[in-house]
């Protein structure tokens, strides 16, 4: 699953970027992925406009973008420097579309599923309860969607969209606000589940039934309890593919 599907999800898609976006996303991809390490100084301005054929002025404001995300401090007479990662605005949408074209980190990926756990029962519970028939009708169907996915990509999307529809359903601003949290984990759990595509639908699909159900028969309680369970499962699943996922005891203390 790639980082333009993210965009998509997030409806960031269909305006082309300008030049300091362009040369912001390609230095933040590279800041994600490592090349250029926490603590250390990225290209200088003239190696940068070289690389990208750019004006210093388009550098500049890229480079003012990625400060305003975290990613980057400039030092007057000593360059620019990569912050720590414990800096970087990690709920940011460029940020975590970035992820998408890293093999993910059990660590973060784990750290989005444990967001994922404390938002999602509730959003489903408080949509059983405030959601407007038309919101109801998206959850159903983006539920559809699934049930009809001729691909992996397809169910993936539409997987995404009934959650989406969740949250919107809630009926709650801050909640909508962290949809991009759920995108990233469920597009970067994608890569590590996917080896059985078949699998992976036919197991998912009861669980997303029952939240669907819950919802339309306007169960709070059950809406929560059937998504805490969807979750769990796809804890569960990350667990035993990914090494380093499962939360040791010792994170506990």
């Amino acid at each position: 699953m790639s980082e333009l599907l993210y965009y998509d999800l997030k409806d960031a898609a269909g305006v082309a970027p300008g030049l300091a976006t362009q040369v912001c996303r390609e230095l933040g991809r590279r800041i994600v992925a490592g090349h250029f390490s926490e603590g250390g100084l990225i290209d200088d301005e003239n190696k940068l406009c070289d690389r990208f054929g750019v004006s210093k002025s388009v550098v500049r404001e890229a480079v003012k973008l990625l400060v305003g995300k975290g990613l980057l401090e400039v030092r007057r007479g000593s360059g620019t420097r990569v912050r720590r990662r414990v800096s970087w605005n990690l709920l940011d949408d460029d940020v975590l579309a970035w992820h998408q074209g890293i093999e993910p980190r059990p660590d973060f990926l784990r750290q989005l599923m444990d967001v994922r756990q404390m938002i999602e029962p509730n959003a489903a519970g408080w949509a059983a309860t405030s959601a407007s028939p038309d919101q109801v009708e998206d959850i159903r169907k983006a539920q559809l969607a699934m049930e009809r996915a001729a691909s992996i990509q397809d169910f993936v999307i539409a997987d995404a969209l009934f959650h989406r529809a969740i949250l919107r359903a809630s009926n709650n601003e801050l909640l909508t606000a962290m949809e991009g949290v759920i995108f990233s984990a469920l597009l970067s759990s994608i890569k590590i589940t996917n080896d059985d595509p078949l699998d992976n639908k036919e197991r998912s699909l009861p669980l997303h039934r029952e939240i669907l159900e819950a919802i339309e028969a306007k169960d709070s309680e059950k809406a929560s309890t059937a998504m805490r369970k969807h979750m769990a499962d796809t804890y569960e699943r990350l667990s035993n593919v990914l090494p380093g996922f499962r939360l040791k005891e010792a994170d506990h203390r």
